[in-house]
């Protein structure tokens, strides 16, 4: 078994695909079109989803925001180098919200930067990403 992929709702499918493929420098996998239920879909990655975990993005017609309600943490993604990572996404227009530096009571350095919908994603250097946050 593996995950597949996570789904957010979003308020405007094309601002988060350039979001995601252009500040983050994920690749658009596919996209869909439903209208009978009045939905599109897009499917972001690094890699293939015959072996990656993706990110699907689902817009609902009509509907341009969302309440994330106080459940949902974040996406987390494993990075070379979280500080140029926030320079980077800074540069291309996206918002860096923790700047990079160790996890409170830790050592493995972070940050967060906010899609164009608010949600969180937590930046890890990939030498820390498999172990613990605490180490």
């Amino acid at each position: 078994m593996r995950v597949l992929h996570t789904m957010i709702r979003v308020g405007d499918l094309k601002r988060s695909i350039d979001f995601y493929t252009r500040v983050m420098g994920m690749t658009l996998l596919r996209t869909s079109e439903n209208p009978e239920y009045q939905y599109s879909l897009a499917f972001v990655g690094y890699g293939d989803e015959s072996t990656s975990s993706v990110i699907e993005l689902t817009y609902n017609w009509g509907t341009e925001k969302y309440d994330h309600g106080t459940a949902f943490g974040h996406i987390a993604i494993g990075v070379d180098n979280v500080a140029k990572m926030c320079e980077d996404v800074r540069q291309a227009g996206g918002r860096v919200t923790r700047e990079a530096g160790p996890v409170k009571g830790g050592k493995t350095i972070i940050a967060f930067v906010e899609d164009p919908d608010g949600y969180k994603i937590e930046l890890i250097q990939n030498s820390q990403a498999t172990k613990a946050l605490g180490n």
